[in-house]
C-alpha cells in the first residue's frame, strides 16, 4: 500500500489486527485519566481553599482585629460560612448543564471548558476588595467543580477498558485529595493571594491535557463517527489493540440502550431506575457518613488527645492520609471489588463515630479521659482510611458504572446535583447540630445512618468488578 493510501494515513480504514487477538496497552489510559483529572485536582482545591483562607480573613474575636491589619478586607463569621456554601450552591447549578454538554460537544470539549470557569473565578479571588467578589468566585468556581464531578468521571469510564475501569475510576477522588492535600500544604505557609495565584495552574494544565486526549470512543460511535471512534481507540489502547471488537462492544450497548434518554426514561424503565436510586444512595451515605464533620473537626480532635501538634500540621496529616489510602483504593478496587471495599468503609466509619460520641460524652459528663486520649485521633485516622478506601472513591466511580450509555450523562448529573445538596445541608446544619444535640448525639447520628448503610450494601448494591456494560444492565434488571 503506498504511504499517500487512505489507509496509511488513517488505520482504522483498514485493521490489520485479526478480531479477537488484539493486545492492549494501559499507558495511555492512564495518560489520559491524569489529565482529565486535572478537573478534579481544581475541584480538591476550590474545596480545601476555606480551610487555610478563613482563618486568615475571620477574626475569632471580631472585636480585636490587630493581628489583620495588613488584610485589605475582613469577613464577619456569616459571611465566612457563606464563602464556604457558596461552592455548593455552585457545584449544584453546575452538574446538570454539565451532563447535557457532554452529549451535545462531547467530552473532550466540556472537560477543556471546565478551565474557564476555574480561571475566571480565581481571577475575581485575586482581585476581590469585599466579600461579595469573594461569593462570586465560590459561585463559579461551584459550578466548574460541580461539572467536573459530572464530567470527568463519565470521561474515564468510557476510555478505559474493563480490566482497569476501577482503577482509573478511582483517579477521580485520588485528585480531588490531591488537589486537598496541596491547599492544606501550600495554604498554612502562604498569603491568601498567592494561594489563589498557585492554585489557577491546574486548569492551565487542564487545558494543555485535553489537547493531547482523544474525544470519547463512545461518543464518537454515539455520533456515528465510528472511523474517528476507532482511531481514538487505538490512541487509548494502543496500536495493537483489537478495536472491531471494542467498536461492536460499544455498538452493542448503545442498541441495547434506547437511543437518547429523556428525564421519564430514568424512573419509567426499571434497570434505569434501579442504577439511579443505587447511585443516589451512595452518594446520600458518603455526605452522612459524616466525612465533613470529621475533618472539619481533625484539629480539635487531635488536641482534646493531648497532641501539641500546629493544626495546620494536623490538616497536612489527614490529606496525606487520604491521598495515599486513596491511592491504595485505586490499587484494591478491581482485585477486591467493590461491594467488600464498601461494605469495610461503612461499618468501620459506623463503629469509629460511636466511638469518637462515646468519648465526647465521657467528656461532657466530665469524666477524666486522660487515659484515652489516643482513642479519638486513632478513630478519626481510621475513619479517613476506611473513607478513602471505600465510600470516597467509589461512589463517584460506580456513578459512571452501573448507567446505560443513554441515560449516563443525565444520571451523573442528578446524582451530582445531589450530593451537593446534601453537602450544603450537611456543612451548613452541622454547627447547629452541634449546639442542639452535643457532639456526642453528631456522631451518633452519622454512625447511625453507616449502620443503615451497610445493610443497603450488602443487600442492594451489585459487584460490578470486571463486569461490561451490558452484564451489569442485566444484573440491574433482574437478570443475572
Amino acid at each position: 500500500m503506498s504511504s499517500n493510501a487512505p489507509g496509511a494515513t488513517n488505520p482504522m480504514l483498514y485493521d490489520p489486527i485479526p478480531e479477537g487477538q488484539g493486545s492492549t496497552s494501559k499507558r495511555n489510559q492512564f495518560v489520559a485519566a491524569l489529565g482529565i483529572c486535572m478537573a478534579a485536582v481544581s475541584g480538591g482545591t476550590a474545596l480545601a481553599w476555606t480551610s487555610p483562607v478563613l482563618a486568615q480573613l475571620v477574626p475569632a474575636n471580631q472585636s480585636d482585629t490587630s493581628a489583620f491589619k495588613n488584610e485589605s478586607f475582613l469577613l464577619t463569621v456569616d459571611e465566612g460560612s457563606w464563602v464556604g456554601a457558596f461552592l455548593a450552591v455552585g457545584a449544584f447549578l453546575g452538574a446538570l448543564p454539565a451532563g447535557y454538554l457532554a452529549e451535545k460537544i462531547g467530552r473532550k470539549y466540556t472537560t477543556m471548558s471546565l478551565a474557564v470557569p476555574y480561571l475566571i473565578s480565581w481571577a475575581l479571588i485575586v482581585f476581590a476588595s469585599g466579600a461579595g467578589m469573594l461569593y462570586a468566585g465560590r459561585l463559579v468556581i461551584g459550578i466548574a467543580t460541580g461539572a467536573s464531578c459530572v464530567v470527568a468521571p463519565m470521561f474515564i469510564s468510557e476510555v478505559a477498558e474493563t480490566s482497569i475501569r476501577g482503577a482509573l475510576g478511582a483517579f477521580f477522588q485520588l485528585h480531588l485529595t490531591v488537589g486537598i492535600l496541596f491547599v492544606y500544604a501550600v495554604g498554612s505557609y502562604t498569603h491568601w493571594v498567592t494561594l489563589s495565584i498557585l492554585c489557577a495552574i491546574f486548569p492551565v494544565l487542564l487545558i494543555v491535557a485535553m489537547f493531547i486526549v482523544p474525544e470519547s470512543p463512545v461518543y464518537l460511535v454515539k455520533k456515528g463517527r465510528r472511523i474517528d471512534a476507532g482511531v481514538a481507540l487505538k490512541w487509548f489502547w494502543g496500536p495493537n489493540a483489537d478495536t472491531q471488537s471494542a467498536l461492536q462492544t460499544i455498538q452493542n450497548d448503545l442498541d441495547a440502550a434506547s437511543g437518547d434518554a429523556k428525564v421519564s426514561d430514568l424512573f419509567t424503565n426499571a434497570t434505569n431506575r434501579a442504577a439511579l436510586f443505587i447511585s443516589l444512595l451512595l452518594m446520600f451515605f458518603q455526605q452522612f457518613s459524616g466525612i465533613n464533620a470529621v475533618i472539619f473537626y481533625t484539629a480539635p480532635i487531635f488536641q482534646s488527645a493531648g497532641s501539641t501538634m500546629d493544626p495546620a500540621v494536623c490538616s497536612i496529616v489527614v490529606g496525606v492520609v487520604q491521598v495515599v489510602m486513596t491511592l491504595a483504593s485505586s490499587v484494591l478496587i478491581d482485585k477486591a471489588g467493590r461491594r467488600i471495599l464498601l461494605l469495610q468503609s461503612s461499618f468501620i466509619m459506623g463503629s469509629c463515630l460511636i466511638v469518637l460520641g462515646v468519648y465526647f460524652k465521657l467528656q461532657n459528663d466530665n469524666v477524666d479521659v486522660t487515659n484515652i486520649g489516643w482513642l479519638p485521633l486513632a478513630s478519626v485516622v481510621l475513619f479517613i482510611v476506611s473513607f478513602s478506601l471505600g465510600f470516597g472513591p467509589i461512589p463517584w466511580m460506580m456513578m459512571g458504572e452501573l448507567c446505560a450509555p443513554d441515560i449516563k450523562g443525565l444520571a451523573s448529573a442528578l446524582a451530582v446535583m445531589f450530593n451537593w445538596t446534601l453537602v450544603f445541608l450537611v456543612t451548613k446544619s452541622f454547627g447547629t447540630m452541634q449546639e442542639l444535640l452535643g457532639s456526642d448525639w453528631t456522631f451518633w447520628f452519622f454512625g447511625a445512618w453507616m449502620m443503615i448503610c451497610t445493610v443497603y450494601v450488602f443487600i442492594k448494591v451489585p459487584e460490578t468488578k470486571g463486569k461490561t456494560n451490558a452484564q451489569i444492565q442485566a444484573i440491574l434488571g433482574g437478570k443475572k
